[in-house]
């Protein structure tokens, strides 16, 4: 068996928006998809036909590599409305992955915060794959998302 490493990865973003709004977005799984960048042809199979709730099973595919799919099953484990939720991969690509999604109201609208525990599989032989292509990945990934963000919400965003 191999030892496992935990990595973390956290993005804060303020949205010019009611808390409210904000919640009624990020609680749509239907939403997820558009966030994420297109050359990932990522999608939603299945799970995502109702409101989220601490249960609900969603069935992602997404392309990891050029011409290189996988199923991504996640499980919505916590759900506070209003206050955060937190998905955590069932199968898929990670040895682990948790994902907390907070939203706190503040004087600019909201400050959303992502807050990612992640760890591949095989650690150690895994690091040179995180260094140089998962983590550059994660952060494309949610650079992506922040941008959509900011034109979703058409508003200046400030990062905390």
């Amino acid at each position: 068996m191999f030892p496992v490493k935990i990595h973390r990865f956290e993005q804060t973003q303020i949205l010019p928006v009611s808390l409210d709004e904000a919640w009624s977005f990020f609680s749509d799984p239907r939403n997820l998809d558009g966030m994420t960048p297109p050359e990932l042809a990522f999608r939603t199979e299945s799970g995502d036909d109702e409101p989220m709730f601490a249960g609900q099973m969603i069935v992602h595919c997404i392309q990891i590599l050029p011409k290189i799919w996988t199923t991504w099953l996640t499980e919505i484990v916590e759900v506070v409305d209003r206050e955060y939720f937190i998905d955590e991969q069932r199968t898929g690509p990670y040895r682990l992955w948790h994902h907390l999604h907070r939203f706190e109201p503040c004087a600019e609208g909201v400050r959303m915060l992502d807050r990612v525990h992640y760890a591949l599989p095989c650690h150690p032989f895994s690091a040179p794959a995180h260094r140089f292509f998962v983590r550059p990945q994660l952060e494309y990934i949610f650079g992506y998302r922040r941008r959509v963000l900011e034109e979703r919400f058409s508003g200046e965003v400030a990062e905390k």
